[in-house]
């Protein structure tokens, strides 16, 4: 069994699902059922018998277009654990390169992480390439980034508060920096977090990183510490931007790409095209009247 959830524009819908219906037969995927959900006339559901995930997604898109969408090999509900990635995700920015911006070379670390993001080179060695070029740079900067660029992506307090009131654990794991991390996550309510620790002496950054890498693998270690605390059967939900977010991604029961990198985009069976990330919880079938927007 599949199941498939989408947000699209209503124009024309019947005619659009009558096309993809075909081709999604044709592509040994035929539809069971479909029909708009009863608590929220956003959102389409389509059920399969049987099929392939990602021919349906392929399919979907095609006759879709970047519609917001979810497929599950299972009756979607309200996951227990929820793991996020930081920077592009549940905020729009990327903390090091506003903060190499403060020091004036934001021009060299950005195409860094950008190649990083796509996976086009080693994550740990780009992150500790970008971190030397911050050697120097006052710890203050760092509180005049957060106070001055940082800034949560559209419905991300609203998503984590409401699936925590739905009894929801959630935690922040980021290849990004704790000094960022901490104040985000407490602005949007995470229980926990997990990331990197920029190295500081005597209030000035060394250029250097303390402790342990957090990375791609981390990222999922975290996801199935987290699943293994929680007992069989329960459901896990990730999200991310980038190629080190694809290990979590895909062990995840819920796994979606925020306006995603190509590669994290096609190794998830959830995706978020629109700027909101309360989409999800519309794809979750959680409905208005019951989000926590505080």
């Amino acid at each position: 069994m599949l199941i498939a959830r989408l947000i699209a524009d209503q124009s024309g819908l019947e005619t659009r699902l009558d096309a993809a219906s075909a081709a999604l037969a044709a592509a040994g995927a035929p539809v069971a059922m479909a029909g708009m959900l009863d608590f929220c006339g956003e959102v389409l559901q389509i059920s399969f018998p049987h099929g392939d995930r990602a021919a349906v997604l392929r399919i979907l898109g095609e006759h879709f277009g970047d519609c917001d969408i979810l497929v599950a090999d299972h009756e979607i509900e309200v996951p227990r654990l929820f793991v996020s990635d930081m920077d592009s995700t549940m905020i729009g920015q990327e903390c090091i390169d506003e903060l190499a911006d403060f020091a004036g070379f934001k021009d060299k670390v950005a195409p860094i992480t950008e190649r990083a993001m796509r996976g086009q080179i080693d994550f740990e060695d780009a992150l500790r390439q970008r971190v030397a070029l911050l050697e120097g740079l006052g710890e203050f900067a760092i509180d005049r980034c957060l106070l001055e660029r940082i800034r949560p992506a559209p419905g991300a307090r609203a998503l984590v508060q409401t699936l925590k009131a739905k009894g929801c654990h959630s935690v922040l794991v980021t290849g990004g920096f704790h000094h960022f991390a901490d104040p985000v996550a407490q602005q949007l309510g995470f229980d926990r977090v997990v990331g990197n620790r920029l190295a500081v002496d005597n209030g000035t950054l060394t250029g250097k990183l303390a402790g342990r890498i957090s990375d791609a693998a981390t990222k999922r270690a975290t996801l199935e510490e987290e699943r293994a605390n929680l007992g069989e059967g329960a459901r896990v939900m990730a999200a991310g931007d980038g190629a080190n977010d694809i290990p979590m991604i895909e062990a995840a029961d819920y796994g979606f790409a925020y306006r995603a990198k190509p590669a994290a985009r096609d190794a998830a069976n959830g995706r978020v095209e629109s700027a909101d990330l309360t989409a999800i919880l519309l794809l979750l079938g959680i409905p208005r009247k019951e989000w926590v927007e505080g």
